[in-house]
């Protein structure tokens, strides 16, 4: 009998893989994706597909946007993916596949295509979505429905912002493959009111960094001024 991998595992071998610190409001975000992957990698029911890795590659990027040192990101990048025992390039190329996908149809026609249980001519994406729709079995996670958003914000920016657009396509996805359009919905507006609260919190973090530094100058600059100054005459 297999024994299945606990969390503190999953994380352990994450430190391993990446041994430098990671700033702390990143730390989080590291650490709250892993164990969502985690979960779902050690969940009978789930099984890896684009469309999920799509939407951990997109969660990985727009939530560690900004983040410094830059080139620290493929490090901590490839250390996720590895910690649940998966292989990073993969996921990338997968990924990018589908949003190669996405940039040459339409919002409408991502929607139409979708609800057709299909995307542009690629036979392997038709069969997918198909066996998702029929399979009552199938894993639905958070990280499945932001691969779906961002094949709709790829093809289609502006469709995204309006709420009712974006509600409707939803609506017709989710009825297509046979997904919970309440989840679905609430997922998905989660994800942004977060990515919205994260970006505010790196301004915060850059503005605090950089007033730090301005004081550090400040008492260097002062220690050099207090060096050089001639003494006073009595």
């Amino acid at each position: 009998m297999n024994n299945v991998r606990t969390v503190s595992e999953t994380k352990r071998t994450f430190y391993s893989l990446h041994t430098r610190p990671i700033n702390t409001i990143y730390r989080r975000v590291v650490e709250e994706l892993m164990v969502e992957m985690h979960l779902l990698d050690v969940n009978a029911d789930f099984k890896y597909d684009p469309i999920y890795a799509l939407g951990v590659v997109t969660t990985f990027d727009r939530f560690m946007e900004g983040y410094k040192p830059d080139e620290d990101k493929k490090s901590i990048y490839d250390a996720l993916i590895k910690s649940v025992e998966q292989d990073p390039e993969k996921y990338r190329q997968d990924a990018q596949r589908l949003e190669e996908l996405a940039k040459n149809l339409s919002g409408k026609d991502v929607v139409n295509n979708l609800s057709q249980k299909r995307l542009g001519n690629d036979s392997d994406l038709q069969t997918l979505l198909e066996s998702i729709a029929n399979n009552s079995s199938f894993k639905y996670s958070r990280l499945f429905a932001i691969g779906l958003y961002t094949l709709l914000e790829t093809s289609d920016p502006e469709m995204v912002k309006d709420e009712k657009a974006r509600n409707e396509a939803l609506k017709t996805i989710a009825n297509s493959l046979n997904l919970s359009e309440d989840k679905l919905t609430k997922d998905l507006d989660l994800y942004r009111s977060n990515l919205d609260k994260m970006a505010q919190a790196a301004i915060v973090m850059a503005d605090m960094i950089a007033a730090d530094r301005k004081r550090r100058e400040q008492r260097a600059a002062q220690k050099s001024e207090d060096k050089v100054a001639p003494p006073s005459q009595e």
